[in-house]
């Protein structure tokens, strides 16, 4: 029995036991993962070409505008807007630094296909609204571009509140690859190994 992909629950799960660290099922702020008195926010991203990837998009949570800042239509003023989902994914930051004296995001990119994968560290940070301008794309999605360098940074859907930013990889980052793939459990072993028997199990009469 197992898994054929890796989900963002299971990343958080091994990469909390790689550090000896909790894997929170509810966590405070952004922190998914923590250790002593550091948290980890989880990310994966699956991709085709993890080795050669640049930038990826990180869903970052659900910045709600209208219910943070009373903003009823957030594409009437997008300047507006986008500093409001900044100020909101800002206030986020010191709920979880009032916990954690550091934070840090950890991002897992895969191809389950190939086995390949590269991993990185980042960290958190708070971003300064006048640093960017902000547009609406061909989706009608708000699109904040780094004023400084021109880069992308974020994308903002006012249908679903999700907040995206936009990921450089460092070339730093650990690339490996699995050599082998490994095999999948069979129920039957599980059962086997938990000494599962009948008596386990009462089921009622039917009335």
């Amino acid at each position: 029995m197992g898994h054929a992909d890796i989900t963002g629950d299971d990343w958080g799960t091994i990469f909390a036991k790689s550090i000896s660290g909790e894997h929170r099922g509810s966590p405070l702020g952004l922190a998914d993962v923590t250790w002593e008195n550091c948290g980890w926010t989880v990310k994966t991203v699956s991709h085709p070409k993890p080795y050669t990837a640049t930038n990826l998009r990180l869903i970052s949570g659900r910045n709600s505008v209208g219910f943070s800042s009373g903003i009823e239509n957030p594409r009437e003023d997008v300047a507006a807007t986008g500093a409001a989902v900044l100020r909101i994914w800002n206030a986020r930051i010191d709920e979880s630094l009032a916990e954690h004296s550091e934070l840090r995001t950890v991002v897992l990119v895969r191809n389950m296909s190939t086995l390949k994968f590269v991993i990185f560290e980042d960290d958190i940070v708070r971003f300064q609204p006048t640093d960017y301008r902000w547009e609406l794309n061909k989706n009608k999605n708000l699109v904040g571009t780094h004023i400084a360098t021109g880069n992308r940074a974020f994308t903002w859907q006012p249908h679903g509140s999700h907040f995206t930013i936009h990921k450089a990889v460092p070339t730093c980052a650990t690339k490996f690859q699995l050599l082998k793939r490994p095999l999948m459990i069979e129920e039957q072993h599980i059962i086997n190994l938990t000494r599962f028997d009948g008596t386990w199990v009462k089921v009622e009469p039917r009335l």
